[in-house]
């Protein structure tokens, strides 16, 4: 364990080198550290706890995501149906089924189609046994089509999934610092955005489903006549966007829908000067959308956002390049945040705020006080201990640990980790963790020197026979770090990566830089006695 060649002992110190100089970049201003290199930017980021920020959890409508399922049951029945040219009457969705009853003769044959839809939760065959519907004939000719419950709950937690990739865009799109967004439960979602202290446009932002539809106007009925329940079945009565509410009689048919975008940008109208929203389509919402206009050419269409008509213009000419432009009494800020919703995407079911938290500059400020303080004071403490109790291999063991400590705040730079003040208790926990190390190995030089060994023999000794016995504690350590991180949420995690590091470094000092640091002593000064 004395022993190292040029090379070992170069890539150790080499090693030990560069990770800290990774945490350089935390000592300098951070509009100092915009001017590097990219690749020297990478630094601690502070957590909510410690900079102050907002926080919002988020929960998915369920009632929601209950209703689009039935709706897609209900077109999927009336699809399949009409492929199979198989007539029906009063199709409808009712509670957690849909119906539809067919002439008895063609019962058998329905019953048949209609049960291809139903298909195995999860996409295994034989998986769980449970399947997405259950098709069962009501008597009557009356086909019953039931969405069982775990097939709701299979579709909410798509849902959160989907919703989770969409707020993560929409919160990266303003700028904002390592946000931090994950799933709560089965239907929540939490958001944190360090440094952010008005969260009122987050929740403008978070709050919108973005769904964009484009559809016809319908001119038959009109709008106040809709009002008063003179609406025709394929039609609907949408209101405007904007103050004052004006009505519109809107057909139920999407002609292109906001998936079908590639991309949206604000920008200005070239000849009135106005706030619009440019959008491109992708290849088949270009031809959908080319299609519709070339048809209906003199007719209006609705842009319709989160069931609300922000525009309804008229089409002078067919539109066949697959961009258009949103006109619409903007504000700059209004388009720039239309567009971040539509290059975000459209989320599958409404979020609704259920908790919000704003945590000011200050209370951040006295988090890192007081923690800075709990550093301090236990590393003293542990630096004295270790000096009393092992003199001078108390001061490699102090200078192990320092150098240890400065591992972690390297790799967590290099990671661009968050660090709150959980993390920030890990690390002082880590310094104890790395001590013990140190501890272990000297204390099992003791017994080998009490044993009747010879100084450069017992220290050999006490390095080779400690191993074992620190690696258990670090591995049963780490894997219940691995557990927290696995299991945990927001500081939980944050305390587990800190500790996680904390151990990968604390074994790589207490093995290789300490015995480096003794091998160097024991060839310096060929010692006699141990003094420890």
């Amino acid at each position: 364990m004395l022993y190292f060649t040029r090379w070992k002992a170069l890539a150790i110190i080499l090693t030990a080198l560069v990770v800290c100089l990774c945490a350089v970049p935390n000592f300098f201003p951070e509009a100092q550290v915009k001017t590097w290199p990219a690749w020297a930017q990478r630094r601690l980021v502070l957590g909510l706890d410690l900079q102050g920020g907002s926080h919002i959890l988020l929960e998915v409508d369920s009632n929601s995501v209950k209703k689009d399922k039935l709706e897609q049951v209900r077109d999927d029945v009336r699809r399949t149906l009409r492929d199979a040219k198989i007539g029906y009457t009063g199709l409808a969705a009712k509670a957690d089924a849909v119906e539809v009853r067919v002439k008895d003769t063609d019962l058998p044959t329905a019953l048949t189609k209609l049960r291809e839809l139903s298909q195995p939760l999860g996409g295994l065959v034989g998986s769980s046994g449970q399947r997405s519907l259950e098709v069962s004939d009501a008597g009557g000719g009356l086909i019953r089509l039931t969405v069982p419950q775990a097939a709701i709950t299979e579709r909410i937690r798509q849902s959160v999934e989907q919703s989770i990739q969409i707020v993560e865009r929409r919160v990266n799109e303003l700028g904002t610092v390592e946000p931090l967004i994950q799933r709560q439960g089965t239907d929540r979602i939490l958001v944190q955005v360090p440094g952010l202290q008005d969260p009122t446009r987050l929740k403008e932002l978070l709050g919108k489903t973005a769904k964009l539809d484009f559809r016809m106007v319908d001119p038959t009925v009109p709008a106040d006549q809709a009002q008063q329940g003179r609406v025709p079945p394929d039609s609907e009565v949408l209101m405007s966007s904007t103050s004052p509410k004006i009505p519109y009689v809107i057909k139920k048919q999407v002609l292109v829908s906001g998936g079908d975008l590639t991309d949206a940008q604000p920008g200005f109208d070239q000849r009135s000067n106005e706030p619009i929203v440019s959008f491109r389509f992708n290849t088949s919402g270009s031809r959908k959308f080319a299609q519709a206009t070339t048809e209906n050419v003199g007719q209006p269409f609705a842009i319709v956002l989160d069931n609300e008509v922000i525009s309804a213009p008229v089409i002078r000419e067919p539109i066949t390049g697959g961009s258009g432009q949103i006109s619409g009494s903007f504000t700059v800020q209004s388009a720039n945040d239309l567009s971040i919703l539509l290059r975000a995407g459209a989320l599958p079911a409404p979020l609704t705020i259920i908790e919000e938290r704003t945590v000011g500059p200050g209370l951040g400020q006295d988090s890192i006080e007081k923690g800075e303080l709990a550093a301090y004071v236990g590393s003293i403490m542990v630096i004295v201990f270790m000096l009393l109790t092992y003199r001078l291999f108390g001061v490699f063991a102090n200078i192990a640990v320092a150098i240890n400590v400065a591992m972690i705040f390297g790799v967590l730079s290099l990671l661009n980790a968050t660090l709150t003040l959980p993390g920030i208790a890990g690390i002082v926990l880590t310094v104890g963790i790395a001590v013990d190390s140190n501890v272990l190995i000297y204390e099992r030089i003791r017994e080998e020197l009490r044993g009747g060994r010879t100084a450069i023999s017992a220290i050999d000794a006490g390095f080779k026979r400690a191993l074992s016995t620190i690696l258990d504690s670090n591995i049963t350590t780490f894997i219940a770090a691995a557990v927290l991180f696995y299991i945990g949420t927001g500081p939980v995690r944050g305390f587990a990566v800190t500790l996680g590091i904390g151990i990968i470094t604390t074994v790589f000092t207490a093995f290789t830089l300490t015995s480096l640091i003794v091998a160097g002593w024991v060839r310096w000064k060929r010692p006699k006695t141990v003094p420890i």
